[in-house]
């Protein structure tokens, strides 16, 4: 299996995101409750399938993806195993405004024999309050 198969992955995961379709978009996932994702919110930290599934169809409820911008990509591969660490911007509409949001991703995968599956995907924004050269925000959270 190769890079641009695992890169895919993230093809497939942006078409079904913006298109509000669950079914595909947990596709990209294992199929198991031993998976798990990380997003940005303080109350989003989610293990198994339903946990999952639920916190899409908020997203889903709360906004509509239009497109993912790529950026930075890397992927390693370690046999059956590989991560892919991303940077990119998701262009949105919420609440009637175009937005775009800044994310960083780190997704683990792993080789099925016929495709990659996702078992973990973390997203996180950069720190605002951190100045290039700083390794800690200036001002911690409270």
């Amino acid at each position: 299996m190769t890079e641009k198969e695992i890169q895919k992955t993230l093809e497939d995961y942006a078409r079904a995101y913006c298109a509000k379709d669950i079914d595909a978009l947990m596709q990209v996932f294992d199929d198991t409750d031993n998976i798990s994702v990380i997003g940005t919110g303080a109350n989003e930290l989610c293990v198994g399938q339903e946990a999952i599934r639920e916190l899409f169809l908020r997203n889903f409820r709360d906004a509509s993806a239009k497109h993912f911008e790529w950026g930075w990509i890397d992927t390693r591969i370690s046999g059956k195993q590989a991560v892919v660490s991303v940077k990119f911007t998701l262009h949105l509409e919420y609440e009637g405004k175009e937005l775009k949001v800044s994310l960083r991703w780190t997704v683990v995968l792993r080789d099925e024999g016929n495709r990659w599956v996702w078992v973990h995907r973390h997203a996180s924004t950069a720190a605002e309050n951190q100045e290039e050269g700083q390794a800690y925000p200036k001002e911690s959270e409270k």
